[in-house]
């Protein structure tokens, strides 16, 4: 039996196994997925003891950076922002990695009819922040601001944005009243952490992206439905990055998306609090 799975640590929340086993009952597909828990110390010498069945893996936090060390090939998206959540097994031997986070944004965007954008602002300064850049060069954005907690830690996105041909600026929370007039925010913050601000950044584009998902709704989620703001979270983003693993691992496309989702969203409805 040929068999995929995810990795991370903690994993025990992941919706990864959910929506690829949804998968492969929908592509007639006798395969199994599991979850492990896996720290960043530790990825060695588990990929060591896996045997030729294994076909590929999902990799969430730690690992998505010291994948890059442990494959003979990286992507070009995995390369430039530093970071891979997908990991295959060629029939060589050899370890690919690569990144669907960035073109899952993309996607996530186009199924809401979103695919250009001039100005954007990006609130936090993480690995999911990364990801937005390059998801909104492939949104033709030219500016983007990015609002961090820390504006000491904002040099490694500078460079990245220059890298991208962004023009970007950074600014901290002190001064979110300042900030106004994009035409889309991309939260890449946990949920809480906006929850001061959500009125006013649920109001700074007509378009807003919260990647949190569990628990929903954030408050910047209340704030963007009250004012009838376009809204997207972070489940539109992981089932469309989940499904283009589903096809890299399967070689099938295309994924079915409606099941994925539906098995997500299932998922999340069990662990809702009675």
């Amino acid at each position: 039996m040929t068999r995929c799975a995810v990795l991370g640590q903690p994993i025990a929340h992941s919706l990864s196994p959910a929506m690829h086993r949804a998968a492969y009952a929908e592509l007639g597909l006798d395969w199994r997925y599991d979850a492990y828990e896996v720290g960043e110390d530790e990825l060695a010498a588990f990929l060591s003891t896996l045997g030729d069945d294994v076909r590929g893996l999902s990799l969430t936090m730690p690992l998505k950076r010291v994948a890059l060390d442990l494959a003979d090939r990286v992507d070009p998206v995995a390369e430039l922002i530093g970071a891979a959540n997908t990991m295959l097994f060629e029939a060589d031997g050899s370890r690919s990695v690569h990144n669907t986070d960035v073109p899952g944004l993309v996607a996530a965007f186009a199924e809401r009819g979103i695919t250009g954008a001039d100005t954007a602002v990006v609130l936090g300064g993480g690995a999911t922040a990364a990801s937005t850049l390059a998801a909104l060069r492939g949104l033709k954005v030219s500016e983007v601001t990015l609002v961090v907690r820390d504006l000491a830690k904002v040099e490694r996105l500078r460079d990245l944005a220059a890298e991208l041909g962004l023009k970007v600026s950074a600014t901290d929370f002190n001064q979110v009243e300042q900030i106004g007039g994009f035409d889309l925010c991309i939260s890449t913050l946990p949920g809480g952490v906006v929850d001061p601000w959500a009125d006013h950044f649920a109001q700074v584009a007509p378009v807003v992206f919260d990647v949190a998902y569990h628990p929903w709704p954030t408050q910047l989620a209340i704030a963007a439905h009250r004012i009838g703001t376009e809204l997207l979270n972070g489940l539109d983003l992981l089932v469309h990055q989940a499904t283009l693993q589903v096809e890299m691992m399967t070689g099938m496309s295309p994924a079915p998306l409606a099941a994925m989702r539906a098995a997500a969203r299932e998922e999340l409805n069990v662990r809702e609090p009675s």
